[in-house]
This record gives structure tokens, sequence and C-alpha cells, in this order.
């Protein structure tokens, strides 16, 4: 409260003049120009932009990513990030239920059950987590793959919990060593999870040998609406959604889902979604509508401000794996209308070089 107060009072003594938005400025630091490492293996960052599964018909089998899948292991990534809420930041949402009580409920795991089963909290299952990681051998037997599932879970981090799943034999995925038959069925139930985390990021990432993925997704910016404002701000923002644009991407959509259980029609969708135009088409349909959107309070200014900030947090988590990971291939798979925002994002970061889908998806 009171560093707002003081910005306010700051900007308050500056000049009227030096307030003005000069249009023609342009900043002479550009550091995607600046690129690195002087020696040694750069970053790589394919970014895949997806539908999400869940929204697709029940008719829709999940053996049809087959061929998707064989591209992206064949691709090699070191790690994998997904639109996935972090253990530690929805044990931080929790702590603040004012703002983020909804937010909670729609995106976090809940992990009492994995907390019973273990003894741990969030936090302490992550620093548990991690100390076993840095010390895990090169054959861990069933019984440590077991525990580290449990441990994952408490930890908030299922998709990380899948992989290990998915790397035990069938024979070994059971109950014991800190999983109760609850987990168990947890567990189970992800195999065939109709979500992208289960489905490709969790399958790419044992197939490689990996042991967990990176849940880089951010919903911090989060803020229920006013009361009184919510009926307002909903029709100002899907009123700039009924648009041209809008309506072309979905009959898109309808055209590249009904054709999904054809030959080749998983690849044509991922292709679609990942071309060079994808990122023009998500911004006029929403972010470029609402932004001009004209309600007196300017609620598509301030969707389009949560939408940056977002992305902008996204790539930031992103970074910080990179920065612990130098010399790594990433494979970031998100929602589609991510995707423009995350290239743009990322390109501006010294020590990361994207790398295109064309060739990865052909």
């Amino acid at each position: 409260m009171f560093p707002r107060l003081a910005s306010f009072l700051i900007l308050g003594l500056c000049s009227t003049s030096a307030l003005a938005a000069d249009p023609a400025y342009r900043p002479s630091f550009h550091p995607d120009q600046l690129k690195g490492p002087p020696v040694g293996r750069p970053n790589e960052v394919l970014v895949l932009g997806t539908t999400h599964l869940a929204g697709l018909p029940k008719t829709f089998q999940p053996a049809l990513l087959e061929p998707l899948l064989q591209r992206l292991v064949a691709w090699k990534p070191e790690l994998v990030a997904t639109e996935d809420l972090s253990g530690l930041q929805c044990d931080f949402m929790r702590r603040n239920p004012a703002r983020y009580a909804e937010s909670v409920s729609t995106y976090c795991f809940e992990t009492a059950t994995a907390q019973a089963a273990t003894g741990l909290d969030v936090p302490a299952a992550n620093a548990e987590v991690e100390r076993r990681l840095a010390a895990w051998p090169k054959q861990p037997s069933p019984a440590q793959r077991r525990h580290l599932a449990a441990l994952l879970l408490a930890a908030g981090e299922r998709g990380s919990a899948q992989v290990q799943w998915l790397r035990l034999p069938a024979a070994e995925r059971r109950d014991g060593d800190g999983l109760s038959p609850a987990l168990v069925e947890i567990l189970d139930k992800g195999l065939t999870r109709r979500n992208e985390t289960n489905l490709i990021a969790a399958e790419v990432a044992a197939r490689l040998g990996h042991e967990r993925l990176w849940a880089v997704d951010d919903h911090t910016a989060d803020s229920p609406a006013p009361a009184e404002d919510e009926a307002a701000a909903n029709t100002a923002i899907t009123g700039a959604w009924n648009n041209a644009h809008t309506a072309a991407r979905k009959q898109l959509d309808e055209r590249l889902v009904a054709g999904l259980d054809k030959p080749g029609g998983v690849m044509a969708l991922y292709r679609e979604y990942n071309s060079p135009a994808a990122a023009a088409i998500a911004y006029d349909s929403d972010f470029g509508a609402t932004l001009v959107e004209p309600s007196a309070k300017a609620f598509g200014r301030m969707y389009v401000g949560y939408w940056e900030t977002r992305n902008l947090r996204m790539v930031a988590n992103m970074r910080d794996v990179l920065g612990q990971h130098p010399g790594s291939r990433m494979l970031a798979i998100v929602g589609s209308s991510h995707k423009g925002y995350y290239e743009a994002y990322l390109n501006q970061m010294h020590d990361v070089q994207l790398v295109g889908s064309d060739e990865v998806l052909r």
C-alpha cells in the first residue's frame, strides 16, 4: 500500500512533459541481438503450441498421438516444461485465499492425501525431492521410484510423479514405499488422464529417461473482479471476442478436430497450431480485440495486462530452470495462444536460442 502511494507522490512531482509518452522512442539496448554463450552448448527451446486435450471429443483416442510423440522424442529434449502450477506456487496461493481461492480450486493439485501418506507438507516434500534427486542412482530400484512418486505427489508435482509411474514396469505399479492405495489410484488414473501433461509431456520424459517434468505455469496475476464489476467485465470481454477473427479461428479448429481420427490428422493439427501465422490469429481474435474494447473501466486492458504478466512469469520460470541447467534442450508444451508470447519473450534472453517447430513436426 505505502510503496504504491509513494510512487504516486513521486509521479505527481514530475512535469507533464516528462510523463508524456513519446511514440518515436525506441530503446537502444536489444538483448535479443546479444546472444551467447561464447563457448559451450547454447540453451535451445522448442515451444510446442497445443490444443488442450481435455477439450477434445471423447471419441479421440490417445494412441493417435504416437506420431507426435515419436517426433518429440527424436528431438531429444533434456528438460520438459509444462503448463502446470508448481506445488510451491500452489502452496503460496493457498496461504492467500482472499485473492487466490478460485485459482487454487481450479489449477492446484490437492496434496492432503499425499501429506497423510508421507508426513510431509509441500515445502518439506519439495526439499526432500531435491535432496533425493541430487543423489539419485543411475539404476534406482522400483521401491525407490515408488517412494519418489509419493514424495512428488506430496510436493504438488503430479506430472513428475506420473513420469516415475511410467518408468516403473507395470507389475511394480503398486502401493507401498510411501504410496497408499489412494495415491496409486491417482497415478493409475493419470495413465489415461486426457491432458497434454500426462499424454504428451510425461510420455516423452519417460521415454527419454527423465526423472521429472518442470511445471512453469503461473497464476499469481489472477485476481477476482469486484462483485459490482463482474457482469460488466464479462460483457466487455466476451463482446470483444465476438469478431470475425474468432469466427474464422473457430471454423479452423472445428475442421482440424474433425480430422483427428484420419491419417495424419494429429500432425495436421499440430503443424497448424505451430505455424508462423498462428500467433497473429490468436492475437487478432483475442488479445488485440480486447486491447481496444471501449468500456469505461478498461476491462479489456486489464485482461491484456493479466495475460502479458502471466506469460512473462511463465517464461521467467523457464529461464530459471535453464539457468540451473546451462547448455540444455528444453521442450515447452503450452496452450497454443501462449506460443507467440513465449517465443517473443524467450527471444529477449541472452542465453536462449529458439528452435522452429517446422523441422521437428515435419
